[in-house]
């Protein structure tokens, strides 16, 4: 299945065009808890409480969703 981390913050949004493919939904969300700590770390000075990652499949139903200040 391929899953598509979009990131949002109410006014903006970052579209994950390519997506990943994994094997299932907890693959999906071990990508995603990594995806935003890398994210994180690579820009430290940005703001992030604001921002969630939401996940979505080739269809684009929501997944779930992950508040990325909640993620340490």
């Amino acid at each position: 299945m391929r899953v598509f981390f979009h990131l949002v913050d109410g006014t903006e949004t970052i579209r994950d065009e390519e997506g990943v493919e994994v094997s299932g939904l907890d693959e999906a969300q071990t990508q995603a808890l990594h995806a935003i700590r890398e994210l994180r770390a690579s820009d430290a000075a940005r703001d992030w409480g604001a921002w969630r990652l939401e996940a979505s499949d080739q269809a684009g139903s929501l997944l779930f969703s992950l508040n990325l200040r909640a993620v340490h």
